[in-house]
């Protein structure tokens, strides 16, 4: 059992970052001061509020050059909740791409869009263009409600969806900043033309709700200090796990009654992702089943739920401030006990539900009113033209000839809806041309269902490359594997260049997590559904080690699964003991199938005890251990 840290946190001083959000007139200073200055970055300080605002500080490692200033670029993070792209939105975005950017968009893992390379001095331009063409940043980053999530696929036949898109709009909102520092700063005061906002919503972010709301302040949510750290949200339907819902602090599944009509949500709190390696304080956790609230009492069991971490959340340790601490510490039974103290009535009983299974919803799909609509796989979501790939101008095409609304998908792919039938050949005409494919059965499962998060150059936090590495490294996976007879399996992989796990690695099959330079901490037996997280199998696997390392335990899973099992699967039931212990004796094939010759030395039974005793607490192989051992040994006799 995993233990967060144990000191009392009333007794503990606040963060540095506490203080910054106290001194910031709402998010106002320094960022209104710094934009004005001609310089080429932000303070530190204006640096940790720029993130509520939608935006990262970064510097291009690719152009680092020794005795010179950083080569400084920020990254813009869209807030799109459910993903929804209008038309005109992504014509602005492909343009600020071009004419600020790096000429990319990138799909994230949370259904927005990031844009990189932009320059300080146009910062203020590319944010008044993305809410003057019906988006929005605020929000996308920093202490507060990131961009509530939805399942992309736009089934018209199906109410649940709507409602799913409906309710991820309306907490988008409920939870939005209230304060005016946005639109002074970017917009020089001009309130930008958007949707009405539900009355419902705005009722709710006023009632008080047994202590829900701080009065007389200009954020009746959040307060003077925001939340303790980021906190995310998603609304999906019974049996669809697109979005990854364990990984949220706070799920809200839809629960309609037969005649499709919307009754309430089951809650679940205190899933997150984000680790540091060798704290084992900090960890992943998948959320918990809380309960279930009327449709009625939505907003304020959401306001109820996030007071408790607002309130309760640490604000000591930013490494143990999310609300998955919380809940560790606490347990289910105190946390359900303050939650409802806010609400001011029992959390119901939670419903019964369907097995969650995962959907990627690509290729051409009836809607159900007529209409089509397509999911375009995009590798690692970087929208792009490169050689005879040109996706980035056949998108801008597709949107400025039929005009199509869009929706990101949590897997960083996209997908156009309400398509005319008879506009279908003329999209598929626009793809080809451009080199895009549109059936997914072509793509290689591996690609298909991997993702990797931008990592290197420019992510500050990047230890080793991932959205570059990951192509070459599947390629050579897809090898390894057609190698020992495998040739019709695949998995989902996903690779971070850091433990944050922005791409979620701690919920696939295979995860490669960056550790050091060229090399990744490797993490087995997540569910296909991403229902069960995975396990750290070894703490540092450089990428060259790459085939040397996995043919032992891909020949196991061969040798050794059961019918049509899938390889997280079977990771999870045999366990790594077992792995190991057949890893350590494995003779490597040729590329006929033969074994190579190898030498092969016996080890008393207490010292093959001890032996793999330290392997397994080190996450090394045995044959790795005694490597390491002799070459020192044979050193010291030299």
């Amino acid at each position: 059992m995993v233990k967060s840290a144990p000191s009392p946190i009333a007794s503990r001083k606040p963060s540095k970052v506490e203080g910054i959000k106290e001194n910031s007139n709402f998010l106002r200073e320094p960022v209104a001061t710094e934009i004005l200055q001609d310089t080429t970055h932000f303070t530190e300080n204006a640096v940790q509020l720029l993130k509520y605002h939608g935006s990262y500080q970064q510097d291009n490692r690719d152009n680092r050059t020794k005795g010179q200033e950083k080569d400084y670029q920020f990254m813009l993070r869209t807030k799109n909740p459910g993903g929804l792209v209008p038309p005109q939105l992504y014509l602005a975005l492909d343009k600020i791409a071009d004419e600020y950017g790096n000429h990319t968009l990138r799909a994230t893992t949370r259904q927005g869009f990031q844009l990189h390379g932009i320059l300080k001095k146009n910062l203020k331009s590319a944010i008044a263009t993305i809410v003057k063409n019906l988006g929005s940043t605020l929000g996308a980053c920093g202490d507060i409600n990131r961009n509530v999530m939805a399942p992309p696929a736009p089934f018209k036949n199906r109410p649940e969806y709507q409602y799913a898109w409906d309710y991820a709009q309306n907490i988008a909102d409920l939870l939005t900043a209230q304060t005016g520092a946005y639109y002074e700063i970017w917009l020089d005061g001009e309130k930008a033309i958007s949707a009405e906002e539900d009355p419902e919503v705005k009722a709710a972010r006023q009632r008080n709700g047994n202590g829900t709301i701080i009065h007389d302040n200009e954020e009746p949510i959040y307060g003077t200090y925001y939340m303790p750290r980021k906190f995310k949200i998603c609304v999906t339907v019974p049996g669809d796990n697109s979005i990854d819902l364990y990984s949220q602090d706070l799920t809200l599944v839809v629960i309609t009654n037969k005649k499709k009509q919307l009754e309430g949500f089951n809650i679940f709190a205190g899933g997150g992702l984000g680790r540091t390696h060798g704290k084992e304080e900090t960890f992943a956790r998948l959320a918990d089943p809380i309960g279930y609230v009327a449709k009625d009492d939505v907003y304020d069991i959401v306001k109820a739920i996030v007071a408790t971490q607002r309130d309760y959340g640490d604000r000591t340790d930013r490494r143990h401030a999310r609300l998955k601490y919380l809940i560790n510490d606490w347990g289910l039974e105190k946390f359900r006990t303050q939650v409802e103290e806010y609400f001011g009535k029992s959390i119901e009983a939670f419903k019964p539900l369907p097995e969650f299974k995962f959907h990627d919803f690509l290729g051409w799909n009836e809607q159900g009113d007529g209409k089509l609509f397509l999911g375009i796989s995009i590798d690692n979501g970087r929208i792009k033209d490169e050689g005879s790939f040109q996706l980035k101008t056949a998108l801008r095409e597709i949107v400025e000839q039929f005009n199509l609304p869009i929706r990101l998908t949590p897997n960083h792919n996209l997908i156009f809806y309400d398509i005319e039938p008879d506009s279908k050949e003329a999209i598929q005409d626009i793809l080809s041309r451009h080199g895009v494919g549109d059936d997914p059965s072509k793509i290689e499962p591996l690609v298909r269902y991997a993702m990797a998060c931008p990592a290197l150059p420019t992510c500050g936090l990047a230890i080793t490359e991932s959205e570059r590495a990951i192509p070459g490294i599947l390629e050579r996976v897809r090898a390894l594997l057609d190698k020992v007879g495998l040739q019709k399996e695949h998995f989902v992989v996903r690779m971070t260049g850091c433990p944050n796990g922005c791409a979620r690695p701690y919920l696939a099959e295979l995860g490669f997590v960056g550790s050091a330079p060229e090399s990744y901490q490797l993490w087995l037996g997540g569910s296909p559904n991403q229902t069960r997280l995975a396990q750290p199998y070894i703490e540092k696997l450089h990428h060259n080690d790459l085939e040397t390392f996995l043919e032992p335990i891909f020949v196991y899973f061969k040798k050794f699964r059961k019918s049509k099992e899938k390889f997280g699967d079977f990771c999870d039931r045999v366990g790594f003991d077992a792995i190991r212990e057949f890893a350590a004796s494995y003779e490597p094939q040729t590329a006929n199938g033969a074994n190579k010759s190898r030498h092969r030395v016996n080890l008393k039974e207490e010292v093959y005890g001890k032996l793999k005793e330290v392997a397994e607490s080190q996450g090394k192989p045995m044959t790795q251990l005694v490597t390491e051992a002799l070459e020192a040994y044979f050193q010291n006799l030299s």
